[in-house]
Order: C-alpha cells, then structure tokens, then sequence
C-alpha cells in the first residue's frame, strides 16, 4: 500500500460542485449541452451544473485542476495510490483495467463467477481464459469465495498468466482472502484486478462492522461502484491502482478508450459529495448503520422457518472460514419450500418492500447508509409475519428439492473465436455437447450460465430450466426464442 497516500491532506479548496458552480455561473453557455444550463425538462436534474470541458472545468480524460484536485480526495479515503472517476459505471472500469494488465490475446486466470462484463473485456482482448471455478454453499445455493489456495494452483499451472481477476464481495456478500491472493500474485508478478463493485464501502472506517477493502489488502487494480453501497448517483464509479505492475499511462489509454469523451459533470460531482460526505459524516453514518445491522441480525434468530444469513462466528457448519459483507441481507426460504421470487411478490404487494434480488430459495436486501433503523425494522416485521404463516405451513408452494450443482465448464475455444464463428440455432435438447455460440445470463446478477466457446452440458440446461422456472428470466445474445441456444456450427 501507498503509506504517502493515506498521509496526503486534503487541499483547503472548494468542492468539485462549488468550482463547477462559480465556472458554470460566470458565462453565458455556448457551448453544449443543448440544454443551456436553463432549458429543463425536469427541476429534479441539475442541469445549471451540466457543463463541458470549458476554460476551468478540467478535462477528466486530460487531468491537472479541479478534477485531478477531487481524484486525489478519493484516493486519500480509499487509500491508494491513484484513482480515477467512472461516469460508465463499473463496466467501463473493468474492461480498462484488464485490458491494461493484459495484452491482447494473451492469458489471463479468472474466477468463472464474474460479472459479464469480465466475459466481455475477455471476448475484445482475444484472451485465452483459465477459469476457476469456486465451490457452492449447498445450503444457500451460491458460490462461495475463491481461496488462495485455489489462485495459487492456477498461477503454477499459468505462470505466463497477464492477469488474476476476481470478484468480491459477491452479489450476495461473500468475501475472498485478497490479502493472502494478493501475495500470491506479487510474489509471481501477476497483477490482481479485483471487481468490488459492490464493496465501496468495505474497511473505511475500522470498526464499522465491515473487513477491510481490495485496496488495503494489496490488490494492484480495484473497481467499485459508488452507486451500489454509497449515496452516489447510478453509474457513478472509481478504478483504483496500487503498486507498480500496471502502468498508469496505459490506464488511462484504455479509459480513454472505453469511458466516454463526453464525461457527465453532475456524475463527477456526485462522486466527490460522496467522497466530501464520508469524510465528514462517515463514522457517524457507518456506525449507525452497523447498528441496525446487529440488531436485525440478532431479531432474527428467532424466526423458525427463514434463515437469515447471519454465520456471527463467520464459520459455515463445516468449519470452513467465512468473511462476508453484512450489508448484503440474504434471507432464505428453503424451510419454507417457496421460492425467493414468490417470497419478493409477497413482500412486493403485502408489505411495500421492493427488494434487490430474488434468486432459486433466496431473496436478497441490500442495504446501505442512508437506511433507517423504522426501514430495517419494516423488514424484520414483513419477514417475521411471513416466518409465522410458513411455520404453519399456510404457505407451502412446492416440494423440497435438491440443490442445484454449479455446472462443470470445459472450453473448446476462446470467446472471441466463438462469436465470430458462424452459429446455428437448435433446441436445448439438441446442445448437449455442442459449443455454445451465445451468453446466456440470468439479470440480476448478471453471471453468464453459459459463455460462447464452452460445451453444452445437461447440467447446463438444468440450471437454465431450474433458473426459469424459479421465475427468473434467462436472457440470450443471440436467440430471440428462449428455447434455443446458438450453437457453432460444426
């Protein structure tokens, strides 16, 4: 870690929304947007402070003013060496950062329950991937962290790897050993990106109930989306770097590759009020929210039929370590026997509770500092109400059934060979054995169930069924019938 940037002080200068109102406010716009600064469709969007690269305004793809001064601010909260601001949310960052690290068509090791746009940065890198596959929490039906033990083989069988790329926390919260990886990959001189999109918030503030951050446990390159976990606006987003295995010139070649010309004032000057927010409010934000938190955790172990993802002792029941992000409330319903898109129906329509995700027996709330202890505690009774009509089995919806296994990947050819190879259509009792021509993904969370270049296995289509008929829909790149799957032609 850089120690010179968690000792930098901010400078005594106006904020980013400040500078942008005194520049916006002593001329007259000739400037685009079309807007003009007065011309508003709607009074909730702050169009006096959507500004262009004018005389002042700095330019975030050219940085030395105002937005360099509000980059630096961040990197002295999250601790690194140097950060970027992302008007293109995560996604842009990541296709930049592996990009940078890793040349086109080189090799790259990444964890096969990555978000899509990792699948995506693969496809236009031309990059041969050697994946790993994490184990599953039968119990809840969801991956579990990737260790370093698992990273250290696949680093001995790929030492000629460019990058590792890894996400966590998970869509449901669970963390990896970054710090243990991250001297596995220094030690062989791989650079490790981390997509922590949805863990801004992680380790800011020490005792706040939350493991530390990417950034603090070594990780070289760090995505996160303000967006997510933070009071910052949708699409807002940060790439940190840490040592000196990836340059940042090529960083910043690759942002100004993939992020837009254009860059949204309004977003940047979300990013640095949240950074301004947490840096004068964020003990006292955190600490109230670690409080709802324990409380809800702890009103909850009485319920006798919905199993609130707690694990205290942040241990599975085979004794397995476990570090998991709390914010992330996944409540079960498997003792139920519904299914977690009936379970957010319910809560939907009975209860006005809108809620992140709802995935095979789970149902996932994801929570944040702006919530109060009268919404942690509408919750706890909707769910309570409902654990009291399940007890009595008065809403029984289906027979128990097995969980379901994460499908074996084995890759014929790259993605990028795949896409650009001619594809056929056949019906999924047809593929088995075929190469998938098309990602197949269920959104939220966006992790494709199949990628283009891997062989179709039953398991494959029992995931796709099983995925379905829990009431999720199965988007395809390719097919407009979801009964079909593109497949290469052979």
């Amino acid at each position: 870690m850089d120690t010179n940037a968690m000792n930098r002080s901010p400078k005594k200068r106006r904020t980013l929304q400040e500078e942008i109102e005194r520049i916006a406010a002593r001329t007259v716009p000739m400037h685009m947007p079309g807007h003009k600064r007065g011309l508003r469709p709607s009074d909730a969007l702050p169009y006096e402070l959507d500004i262009t690269e004018i005389d002042g305004a700095d330019d975030l793809h050219d940085a030395s003013g105002i937005l360099a001064e509000a980059m630096e601010r961040a990197a002295d909260l999250w601790g690194s060496r140097r950060t970027w601001f992302l008007v293109g949310g995560s996604t842009c960052g990541l296709l930049a950062a592996i990009r940078a690290a890793a040349p086109f068509g080189s090799e790259i090791i990444a964890a096969r329950n990555c978000h899509r746009s990792v699948f995506h940065a693969i496809e236009l890198g031309g990059y041969k991937v050697h994946w790993i596959v994490p184990e599953q929490n039968r119990e809840y039906e969801i991956c579990k962290a990737i260790t370093p033990e698992q990273v250290a083989a696949a680093v001995n069988r790929h030492p000629g790897s460019s990058a590792v790329v890894l996400t966590s926390p998970t869509y449901e919260g669970i963390i990896s050993d970054i710090r243990g990886i991250s001297g596995i990959c220094t030690k062989a001189g791989i650079p490790l990106i981390v997509d922590e999109a949805h863990g801004a918030h992680l380790g800011l503030f020490g005792e706040d109930g939350f493991p530390d951050g990417a950034v603090k446990c070594g990780a070289d390159l760090v995505v996160q989306s303000l967006h997510k976990t933070l009071p910052s606006l949708t699409q807002t987003a940060v790439l940190h770097l840490q040592g000196n295995l990836v340059g940042e010139r090529e960083i910043e070649r690759q942002l100004g590759i993939f992020e837009t010309s254009s860059p949204s004032y309004p977003l940047m000057i979300s990013i640095d009020s949240c950074v301004g927010l947490l840096r004068k409010e964020g003990k006292e934000l955190f600490g109230r929210w670690k409080e709802n938190l324990d409380r809800f955790y702890r009103d909850t172990e009485s319920f006798g039929s919905i199993r609130v993802f707690n694990e205290d002792s942040r241990r599975e029941k085979n004794n397995e370590p476990l570090v998991r992000d709390r914010s992330k409330i996944l409540i079960s319903f498997r003792n139920g026997n519904m299914r977690g898109s009936r379970a957010a129906q319910i809560l939907r329509s009975r209860y006005g509770i809108e809620t992140e995700m709802s995935s095979g027996m789970n149902v996932l709330a994801m929570t944040g500092p702006g919530d109060s202890r009268e919404i942690f505690t509408r919750l706890f009774e909707a769910l309570r109400s409902m654990d009291i009509v399940l007890c009595s089995g008065g809403e029984e919806e289906l027979r128990r059934r097995e969980p379901l296994e994460l499908p074996k990947v084995r890759t014929a050819c790259s993605i990028l060979k795949a896409v650009e190879h001619p594809h056929e259509m056949l019906p999924l009792r047809e593929c088995i054995g075929r190469i998938c021509g098309e990602y197949l993904y269920a959104y939220p969370p966006g992790i494709p169930i199949l990628a283009p270049g891997e062989y179709i296995t039953a398991q494959h289509l029992k995931a796709i069924l099983r995925t379905e008929s829990d009431g999720n829909r199965i988007y395809h790149t390719h097919s407009d019938d979801r009964k079909m799957i593109a497949c290469l032609e052979e």
